[in-house]
């Protein structure tokens, strides 16, 4: 591949690899589910942590759906700065990431974290466990470390090599960063659905995903990989855009795959990753309906033939761009109204 995206991302990485020290963590986002749903009360983590595809909105929306809608117990974190304002240039500081302790679906949506090695274990733990997850855009570089780092968990750095070769991304989600296969910016995706995924459980419901981000590109999957959606790249930035001719379409590269990863132990683990899902691509209906169908998937509950996704609170999503979050936001920011009769939520 070029180097130039390689040098790219390094020199947005920074200095900023160093670990927040907070007195005080905040209480992390709770929202508690309705009761009698099928979710049953399931603990879903969504931890949130890019610069860049505003990971801080998506999830708040994505945590009410699963607990209002569908019945999940759902708890959002997010990089903090040192007062307990969410701040995703804060790498080394997610608060809270105990709560994958009792999890049973793991949400990660983060870019390039270096966190501390007590907060990294909780993390690693539940991967290891080979409970079931879904990896959103940069999580497959979700993880940065320095070159000559001594912290255990080194070897999960996106770019690692042995005994990981790419880290995380590529060892547990099935690939790393590579670069933009579509002209970022400039050229958007549709997901096309390949013909040997059409009744796969997770695309019940699923037939019109579009979003603004461009395709990454990827070198190849496991073989264990199914892929869900293959990223047709788009003349320009709307749903109506034509597909671009020529050889960024033949082949098109997967946007969004499931694998049932081996596991040292003889069993599997539920894996969903999707490089299509900034927070402005879950305006895309059918793309949120297939996030709530992997959470179920990944819990072994029967996906439904047509999730309900219809946002709980309004959702006006901020455009991708580093720099570019919205400031001053607190956690607390995104908690839902209490309702007379449940004690709120």
């Amino acid at each position: 591949m070029s180097l130039a995206p390689v040098v790219l991302f390094l020199a947005v990485l920074g200095p900023a690899l160093d670990p927040v020290s907070v007195t005080d963590d905040p209480a992390p986002l709770v929202f508690e589910p309705t009761p009698g749903l099928p979710g049953a009360g399931a603990r879903v983590v969504l931890v949130a942590g890019d610069e860049e595809y505003r990971s801080e909105e998506a999830l708040p929306m994505l945590g009410k759906l699963l607990a209002v809608r569908h019945g999940f117990h759902a708890t959002v974190l997010f990089s903090l700065d040192e007062e307990g304002v969410i701040d995703p240039d804060a790498r080394g500081n997610i608060p809270g990431l105990d709560a994958l302790d009792d999890a049973d679906f793991l949400v990660l949506f983060t870019r390039f974290r270096r966190l501390p090695d007590d907060d990294m274990a909780h993390v690693a733990r539940y991967v290891e466990s080979g409970k079931p997850l879904l990896g959103i855009r940069t999580a497959t570089h979700a993880f940065a470390y320095e070159a000559d780092s001594e912290s255990p968990y080194a070897h999960w750095n996106w770019n690692g090599g042995d005994p990981w070769p790419g880290g995380f991304g590529r060892q547990v989600l099935g690939e790393t960063w590579v670069n933009h296969h579509g002209h970022h910016g400039a050229q958007s995706t549709r997901g096309v659905v390949p013909d040997a995924a059409a009744d796969h459980p997770l695309l019940r419901g699923v037939e019109d995903v579009w979003g603004p981000t461009d395709v990454y590109g990827i070198r190849d999957l496991p073989d264990d990989a199914v892929v869900l959606l293959e990223g047709s790249v788009r003349e320009g930035m709307t749903p109506e855009a034509p597909a671009v001719d020529g050889p960024q379409n033949d082949p098109r590269h997967p946007v969004t795959w499931a694998r049932e990863r081996p596991l040292p132990d003889g069993g599997t683990q539920r894996v969903v990753a999707s490089t299509i899902g900034a927070a402005v691509d879950l305006e895309s209906e059918d793309l949120r309906r297939l996030f709530v169908n992997a959470v179920y998937w990944g819990v072994g509950l029967e996906v439904p033939a047509h999730a309900d996704v219809r946002f709980v609170t309004p959702y006006e999503p901020t455009m991708f761009g580093f720099g570019d979050f919205v400031r001053g936001v607190r956690p607390e920011d995104h908690a839902l109204p209490a309702r007379d009769g449940d004690g709120g939520r």
